[in-house]
């Protein structure tokens, strides 16, 4: 059994409101997903933390210019599975979504994609003379 403080509260949910285990912002999931650009003479390369997501779990769709990543995760229970109960939580499940600029002129089959260790990599090349293409485009995730 757990002591209790001179408050009657648990130890134990003490340690928990310690500042150290607060994350420094108010809900996972209002924040983005963290990328860097990198840029080069003729493409850019975007890198999209997305740790604890599978290549299924993801999807990155090209319409009217924007490319937009989604990713959605369900909390991961298995059926029957029995668990403790939660005291603090900080990892999120659910869906997360982010839109990038790329430009009119570029097709889904111009954008590389490939995802591994929890890392989603896109290679977008500059400029493409094309004309727009107005309707919505999946683009392959390796």
């Amino acid at each position: 059994m757990l002591s209790r403080n001179n408050y009657g509260l648990d130890l134990f949910d003490e340690f928990f409101k310690d500042p150290f285990f607060r994350a420094n912002y108010k809900d996972t999931k209002d924040k983005p997903m963290k990328t860097d650009i990198y840029e080069t003479t003729d493409m850019y390369l975007l890198e999209i933390e997305l740790p604890g997501f599978s290549r299924d779990d993801i999807q990155a769709e090209l319409e009217k210019g924007y490319l937009t990543i989604s990713a959605s995760q369900p909390g991961r229970i298995d059926e029957g599975e029995v668990r403790p109960q939660l005291v603090h939580q900080e990892r999120y499940h659910g869906s997360y979504k982010r839109s990038f600029y790329v430009g009119d002129e570029l097709r889904q089959e111009d954008i590389k994609a490939a995802f591994r260790d929890g890392i989603l990599k896109l290679t977008i090349p500059k400029k493409v003379q094309r004309k727009i293409e107005d309707t919505k485009r999946y683009i392959a995730i390796e």
